[in-house]
């Protein structure tokens, strides 16, 4: 079978026809994995509770698609939350209430200029753990990687989050 880099994350996989998101960039094959990872982490509520806004948040930005409004707010807020995750060693519950307030701003982000590469873990290092633990694991490096991959506009990202939640506490 022939295998070609997923468009996104660059993951090597196996061409296959099948349907890939519409405005994220990913291979089907890449969209099939991804899909066979979420489902392993619905699955498990504890596994689903720990990873995965962690699953989504870096799936959306490694694959972020061309310039359009639903591409920019995606890569924005998805960047967002995994700062707010990385970062600021926040809950999930806070990174998604982020996420909420920063759609609002329909149009208030800009396209940032993917990484030219999305860093050395891809959705493929999670697909191929074994059981729980490993699957945290993978998740967790996957995401500090894709977020180090961003470094050039981590100055821009930590503005969004400060101008979307203003003068909001973050619950402790």
């Amino acid at each position: 079978m022939k295998e070609s880099p997923c468009i996104g994350c660059g993951a090597v996989l196996p061409e296959i026809d099948g349907p890939t998101h519409r405005y994220l960039g990913s291979s089907p094959a890449c969209w099939a994995a991804y899909s066979e990872v979420l489902a392993r982490e619905f699955a498990d509520p504890a596994l689903f509770q720990r990873v995965h806004r962690l699953t989504v948040d870096t799936y959306a930005v490694q694959h972020p698609g061309n310039p359009s409004p639903q591409s920019i707010q995606s890569v924005a807020v998805h960047l967002m939350s995994l700062r707010n995750l990385i970062e600021g060693a926040s809950s999930n519950e806070w990174a998604t209430k982020v996420i909420r307030e920063a759609v609002r701003e329909k149009g208030g982000f800009a396209w940032l200029e993917p990484p030219a590469t999305m860093g050395p873990i891809t959705l493929l290092d999670v697909w191929w753990s074994k059981g729980a633990a490993e699957h945290e694991n993978a998740v967790r490096e996957w995401a500090n990687s894709t977020w180090t991959a961003w470094a050039t506009h981590h100055d821009t990202i930590r503005r969004w989050c400060s101008s979307v939640m203003g003068a909001r506490k973050r619950p402790r």
